[in-house]
């Protein structure tokens, strides 16, 4: 009788092959009772519903939502194919939502079908599905697939969703308006549908966002064939965000139209900035005087188990992998050394950054040399390849606990550039370091040391204001966190700019007690 280490290599073989070409849900009846139930038991299996399966990990920690929020959308596709053939499609709100690039996962997603019971069924981690009975269903030319989704084309869904929906995603909805090359995308179905009071709705929106000569077409041909519209503004006064060009990428317009909507909320809770400092040489003491705490704080907010002492030897060079095992094989201490030296490399963009070089345009270049020094040491101990050092991530990513999904990787090249354009041009230096803090976390560009990347950033664009090196510190880690998810689920970037402007302003007054007491030449207590 094979003894339980093999029963389990068989099983997990079959899983292997059933797994080929990237799936990771399917069947419950795909598997053996015996496989299946020996890869529940040992955690390489988990029950989304009766008679669905996806692949789980034995390492995923209890109530560890990332494989489910990893293997949502494949569900919802494999499960509506499954039941309702290709007779069905995601509402017009889901489907702008995706078309706009809002990659959140939804507390519920809501399918059209003919073979709909209206019915919600309850999922994991409080997400379900609402099958929706709907007897007319969108055309075969205004349905686009991705990924197995079946959406409503942009046009469509723009012309189905309830006028509601655009005050209540005015980002969405822009960023979908702008991707819409000329009028004859929607007006086949406004016209053919005799929807006109939607065309004036629509009319208005395209001229909302600076486009009014589609605006202007959509109106005289409703005329034209015998309507009679009436253009409104679908938008709040306040949910404006200045002329939105015709992009190829949603990600682009996406990222303009949050920053223009948020910029104002972080400017008002920010405070003023200092001015770039007189004595440059002083500002880069006190950069290096924060060494130590920053790394600490940063590399355990990441969990890393460092401490002081560590930090401390690498600092003075007493790191040595290639005499001691324990610097070798540490991912502790490896961390720590990559700390050490992108450190070093922040630290050089500070400088240029406070003799008044663009913020912007120096991160544009050093950000990636930041990256490369984070993993160099990880990399010549040979613990992950070498190509890691290339760039950019070309894979998915997703963020333990949160329902916030990244964007694909092959957005990432057009996000990036897009990123360091609105640094560029960003007059304000609180802004610059809030919101590029949190949109190089919101992109996550690389596979790993995002968190860390951001915090640099962060306190680049700050120097460029000449506000103090700010440290956020590992006991507010849940509350740091908490504040990013408001910005990149809800859209609220305020709390997350209340949370950095609070530890600015701590950092501005030990920094300003610092200074006196060395003019009074006393040494600071550390």
């Amino acid at each position: 009788m094979p003894k339980p280490n093999q029963q389990l290599a068989e099983s997990l073989a079959a899983l292997q092959e059933i797994q080929k070409g990237g799936r990771h849900v399917f069947r419950s009846r795909e598997l053996s009772r015996t496989h299946r139930e020996r890869l529940l038991r040992n955690g390489f299996l988990r029950e989304v519903m009766k008679g669905w399966l996806m692949s789980s990990s034995p390492s995923a920690r209890q109530g560890d939502s990332t494989p489910w929020y990893a293997s949502f959308w494949e569900f919802c596709a494999s499960y509506c194919q499954d039941r309702f053939d290709d007779a069905w499609r995601l509402s017009p709100e889901q489907s702008v939502l995706l078309h706009a690039q809002n990659t959140v996962i939804p507390t519920q997603v809501v399918v059209y079908s003919r073979k709909g019971t209206n019915h919600t069924m309850k999922l994991l981690f409080g997400t379900s599905l609402y099958d929706l009975k709907q007897p007319e269903m969108p055309s075969a030319a205004d349905v686009l697939v991705e990924d197995g989704l079946r959406l409503f084309s942009a046009a469509a869904a723009l012309v189905k969703v309830p006028e509601a929906f655009f005050t209540r995603n005015p980002i969405e909805t822009q960023v979908v308006l702008a991707g819409i090359r000329e009028a004859s995308d929607v007006l086949r179905l406004l016209l053919n549908g005799g929807h006109s009071a939607k065309a004036g709705q629509i009319a208005g929106a395209f001229r909302r966002i600076g486009h009014p000569q589609v605006a202007d077409e959509i109106v005289r041909a409703m005329k034209s064939a015998g309507y009679d519209v009436r253009e409104t503004d679908p938008f709040a006064p306040s949910q404006t965000f200045g002329v939105l060009p015709t992009v190829s990428a949603p990600i682009v317009g996406r990222m303009q139209a949050m920053w223009e909507s948020m910029r104002g909320v972080v400017v008002e809770a920010f405070p003023k900035a200092p001015g770039l400092p007189r004595n440059r040489k002083e500002y880069l003491r006190f950069v290096d005087d924060m060494y130590k705490s920053d790394a600490y704080h940063s590399l355990s907010i990441e969990g890393y188990s460092v401490t002081p002492a560590l930090i401390e030897r690498v600092q003075r060079g007493d790191w040595d992998p290639d005499h001691h095992d324990d610097d070798r094989q540490s991912r502790d201490a490896l961390a720590a050394r990559g700390y050490w030296q992108a450190f070093q490399k922040v630290k050089g963009t500070v400088g240029e950054a406070i003799a008044g070089g663009n913020a912007g345009a120096l991160a544009r270049t050093a950000h990636k040399e930041w990256y490369r020094e984070l993993f160099q040491p990880c990399v010549a101990a040979g613990l992950i390849e070498a190509g890691t050092l290339a760039g950019y991530r070309n894979s998915a990513v997703y963020l333990r606990t949160s329902r916030y999904v990244p964007p694909r990787w092959e957005a990432v090249r057009d996000a990036m550039p897009t990123l360091f354009d609105l640094l560029d041009r960003e007059a304000e230096p609180g802004v610059r370091a809030v919101m590029g803090h949190w949109l190089f976390g919101y992109i996550h560009p690389y596979p790993d040391g995002n968190g860390r990347l951001a915090r640099f950033l962060m306190n680049a664009m700050l120097a460029s204001g000449g506000y103090p090196w700010t440290v956020i510190r590992a006991e507010d880690r849940n509350g740091y966190l908490a504040a990013l998810d408001c910005a990149s689920i809800d859209l609220r970037i305020e709390p997350f700019a209340e949370f950095i402007a609070e530890r600015v302003r701590g950092a501005m007054k030990r920094a300003t007690a610092k200074a006196r007491q060395q003019r009074r030449g006393r040494a600071p207590s550390a």
